[in-house]
């Protein structure tokens, strides 16, 4: 929200701050919604801004509107995976919360859905059969509300053992200089996935997406669908990449980084690939843990 609604204001817009007023327990009055920002909506804002260390103004500028967006996020409400900025709301301190209490350590429930809290998804879909993506879409959301009845009353903060090992190895990223080479819309959408979450998992990742890839690299990935660039051209290993071959794509994507000689270098193709969000990242997911992988136990003197 760029306007600021406050006292006298009427509309729409006071409408949807009073109904997440209500959400969160304030009394707006005998008026309740009604889209007039006046006394008990008034003096409700103030006790929400009192309660988050906002200004007490009465007013909802863009700092407030965002807090109260935040807190108003219910887990299920929206597709959460590790990206740059990080989610962050209400829903993903009960994600942490409830992995807390299932015994998936991510550390404290910020509500920041970081690089532990996704390796504690992961940990927690391989455990419940789902495939380990990290990403919470409706199917992770049902498995999680499925046992609601175990975690809802227990201390969020729980296991008593907080420490969380690195989600990957942080120390190869910020080491690593990786470039992923697109070559077309669809390999571009991946490339800036994966650099994405490579900056999500640790802040001083050396990874880029560049068009013009240059010799100061550790690690080269072009990447674009079936018929972008002819694979003989470039002279390396490919690996084909399409719905059913997703399930392999590390194993594949370690074995030719490892057969590169010199600077390690591959070609992903994409194939039949579902071209939306969740398809993308969790490919993207796959591609940066075979490279942080392939690094870690190959021989390249990247490590040295």
């Amino acid at each position: 929200m760029s306007t600021l609604i406050e006292r006298g204001a009427r509309g729409p817009g006071v409408e949807d701050i009073q109904k997440r007023l209500l959400r969160l327990g304030y009394d707006l009055g005998a008026s309740g919604v009604d889209g007039v920002f006046l006394g008990a909506t008034f003096e409700a804002v103030r006790s929400f801004q009192r309660a988050r260390s906002i200004a007490e103004d009465g007013a909802v500028g863009p700092e407030t509107w965002s807090a109260l967006v935040d807190a108003t996020f219910a887990l299920g409400d929206r597709l959460l995976y590790l990206r740059f900025p990080h989610f962050h709301g209400a829903d993903v301190a009960t994600l942490q919360g409830a992995l807390n209490a299932l015994g998936f350590a991510c550390g404290a429930p910020d509500g920041i859905f970081g690089a532990f809290t996704e390796r504690a998804v992961r940990e927690f879909q391989l455990n419940t059969g789902y495939p380990a993506d990290g990403i919470v879409g409706s199917d992770t959301v049902r498995a999680v509300m499925r046992l609601r009845h175990v975690w809802e009353d227990k201390d969020p903060t729980a296991p008593v053992a907080l420490a969380v090992a690195p989600a990957r190895a942080a120390d190869v990223l910020s080491r690593t200089r990786i470039q992923v080479h697109p070559l077309d819309e669809q390999g571009r959408a991946v490339a800036e996935r994966l650099a994405n979450l490579a900056v999500a998992t640790e802040p001083t990742s050396r990874v880029e997406v560049r068009d013009a890839p240059s010799s100061e690299r550790d690690v080269l990935l072009h990447i674009g669908s079936k018929g972008a660039v002819d694979p003989e051209s470039l002279s390396i290993p490919i690996v084909r990449v399409g719905i059913v071959a997703q399930d392999t794509v590390e194993a594949r994507l370690m074995t030719a980084l490892t057969a590169s000689e010199g600077h390690q270098e591959a070609l992903v193709e994409l194939g039949e690939l579902a071209e939306d969000e969740q398809a993308m990242q969790r490919l993207a997911v796959r591609l940066l843990d075979a490279v942080c992988l392939a690094v870690t136990s190959g021989t390249s003197s990247v490590l040295s």
